[in-house]
């Protein structure tokens, strides 16, 4: 079982810093999703910007929505 997502701040460059109930803070780069399936969405940085804790896990406000499985797997820590 994966740690749920507690905050995500939006980053230039449409990466995310995300932390976790854990206490881990990761970094997660969102370009290389961006051209496909629903990330498209969030490919403007107005609507990346718009980006939200929803239920323990990454949501946008256009619907688009990361589990924290992948989350973990695809972010990178951040170290303190």
């Amino acid at each position: 079982m994966y740690a749920s997502i507690v905050k995500v701040t939006p980053k230039e460059g449409f990466s995310l810093i995300i932390i976790f109930d854990n206490g881990q803070t990761r970094i997660l780069d969102m370009k290389p999703f961006l051209d496909f399936g629903v990330f498209r969405q969030i490919k403007k940085t107005d609507e990346f910007n718009r980006v939200h804790v929803a239920f323990d896990t990454v949501e946008w406000d256009c619907g688009v929505d990361l589990d924290p499985e992948f989350v973990m797997t695809k972010s990178l820590p951040i170290q303190a």
